[in-house]
């Protein structure tokens, strides 16, 4: 893909069970559309860290590989998904003072506030990844979205601001480099598949995003149209598996596809109990296990996952705030009764997250395992398109001398 070319955008989602990229173009009609996608298992991280370089480097070519055939093209540059149980996140507030004779508010302005907002200790390990702003406040006029041109002499801005640790995002940074591509940015996963699969009205009314991701349960509250919570568990979906490896004693490999064909995270649901062959270690005879017997192993994981969560936006007070409810993604949300379990234990509607606003290939990747890579493509695509709007500082001062110049003349 030459530098030039500035019409495709390529995702990296670095999971704990697998590496998933997509390729999207961008097309004359400034639609994004799906061109190609690659995906590998990886076996080089835990809980979304990286713990084996050599295996998570290896995992990232391949599939960055298939996805390049599948595109047609070499990729050199992607938007890379942070995920784990090292991101930390922050609310914060900036404040500053409005110069200028006629005390309008300037870009200039709103980025002074938002750096403001940014004077908070962060410990050494870590590093940031966003700040977000929230909201910003006039004169103590609250709920400004956009204060650029209104007059002022206070300007303050709630930002919520996210970090990750240091060596994590090195460790992502060299994987993705030694592959032989450049990191244009990385982006918080749960924000990313925000992109992809919650309505605005969802964004606004208050909403709980939920990923299940194989390590971890990464979640992000939005409400008034922003993020205001992020939180990462270190339980995931591969627990589901792991819990029924150790409780029927069987291979990992077995676990999981039993668990992906037959599982249910609530019993009230099971209608038949067709039995289930459970193969067991060391020749033995395989057992055989009621569907029943199954869920009764799955559905404690399913609700201390929810429980947990919910506790977390207890602590913060935002349980009462999601008012749209809760959507979920990531493999874990393909697990029948997981959408229901969440609706018991947060006395709210939930639903799975299905990535939305793509062409192309975009039916081949239309389940909630894709939300973080679609998210990314699209965060990509929203970044190229606020680049473009916003002028260049020396064009913008330029164009202001020109008119006052015209205006004395």
């Amino acid at each position: 893909m030459p530098k030039t070319e500035e019409k495709y955008i390529v995702a990296l989602d670095i999971g704990t069970s697998k590496v998933c990229v997509l390729v999207g173009e961008i097309t004359e009609r400034n639609q994004l559309e799906i061109i190609g996608k690659g995906t590998a298992p990886m076996k080089g991280t835990r809980r979304g860290n990286i713990i084996n370089l050599d295996q998570a480097i290896d995992a990232v070519k391949k599939a960055v590989d298939e996805a390049e055939v599948m595109a047609g093209l070499q990729i050199e540059s992607v938007y890379v998904g942070v995920a784990g149980d090292h991101i930390r996140s922050v609310n914060s507030r900036g404040v500053v003072s409005v110069g200028g004779k006629h005390k309008e508010i300037s870009r200039e302005d709103i980025d002074r506030v938002i750096e403001a907002s940014k004077s908070i200790n962060i410990p050494a390990e870590l590093e940031l990844l966003h700040v977000i702003p929230r909201e910003f406040i006039v004169d103590g006029q609250d709920g400004i979205h956009d204060p650029l041109g209104m007059t002022a002499a206070r300007l303050e801005a709630n930002v919520h601001i996210v970090t990750g640790a240091r060596t994590h995002n090195q460790n992502v940074l060299t994987a993705v480099n030694k592959s032989g591509i450049a990191v244009q940015e990385l982006v918080l996963e749960q924000l990313a598949a925000a992109e992809a699969v919650l309505t605005q009205d969802e964004r606004e009314m208050g909403v709980l995003l939920m990923d299940l991701g194989a390590g971890t349960t990464d979640y992000a509250v939005f409400l008034e149209g922003n993020v205001i919570h992020t939180n990462v568990l270190p339980v995931g979906a591969g627990h589901f598996t792991s819990d029924i490896s150790v409780v029927l004693r069987t291979p990992m490999e077995d676990a999981e596809r039993i668990k992906k064909r037959y599982g249910c995270a609530l019993a009230s649901l099971v209608t038949n109990d067709d039995p289930i062959e459970v193969p067991t270690v060391g020749g033995r005879a395989p057992k055989i296990l009621s569907k029943h017997e199954l869920t009764n192993i799955l559905e404690p994981r399913a609700a201390e996952i929810a429980k947990l969560v919910y506790h977390d936006l207890e602590k913060v007070g935002l349980e009462k705030e999601i008012r749209s409810g809760v959507v979920l993604v990531g493999g874990g949300a393909e697990m029948d009764g997981m959408v229901e379990m969440v609706e018991q234990v947060f006395d709210q509607q939930a639903r799975k997250g299905v990535p939305r606003g793509l062409a192309g290939l975009a039916d081949t990747v239309n389940g909630p395992e894709w939300a973080a890579a679609t998210g990314l493509l699209l965060w990509g695509f929203r970044d190229r398109a606020r680049i473009r709007r916003r002028p260049r500082r020396g064009l913008a001062k330029v164009a202001e001398s020109l008119k006052a110049w015209f205006a004395a003349n």
